[in-house]
């Protein structure tokens, strides 16, 4: 009969502790929590690394996240739907990048703003927008010597 309690007791633990890991990685992930901030959105040409809850950063400090992408049937375009705290007044002039951590690192929602005294309203569109850049297709080029830079001196 002691057996069995033993097995109860450590089973109980076992589980315990799946519960709070699965907790854990929710929190860590920003999964468990609903998008804090104003919703916006954007259209980029490639959108190659970005998924859903990819960082949007502002400066190097991450101020909301991507919470939707999908393609655009009309225009063939990357759709992205990414919220930004509420404390942050984005200027309408802003632009919206896609840029990478580095050769090795993913990719991110990089916001630049710009001047305009006025702000994005939630669920405004940001026109200036630019896709990721592929590293590969920049290497073949270096690589192949492209001629299309050169001049025809």
């Amino acid at each position: 009969m002691s057996e069995n309690k033993t097995e109860v007791a450590v089973g109980g633990v076992v589980l315990a502790v799946a519960i709070g890991f699965l907790v854990y990685a929710g929190q860590l992930t920003g999964l468990s929590r609903a998008p804090e901030g104003y919703e916006l959105h954007a259209s980029f040409r490639s959108a190659d690394g970005v998924s859903i809850g990819t960082d949007v950063r502002m400066a190097g400090v991450k101020v909301g996240r991507v919470t939707g992408l999908d393609l655009d049937p009309q225009t063939f375009r990357a759709s992205a739907t990414f919220t930004v705290q509420n404390e942050i007044e984005l200027p309408d002039d802003s632009a919206v990048a896609v840029a990478s951590e580095g050769l090795l690192g993913g990719n991110f929602v990089e916001l630049l703003p710009g001047g305009s005294p006025f702000a994005f309203e939630p669920g405004d569109t940001v026109e200036f927008t630019q896709g990721s850049v592929s590293l590969i297709s920049l290497l073949m080029k270096f690589v192949s010597g492209d001629e299309s830079s050169e001049s025809d001196g």
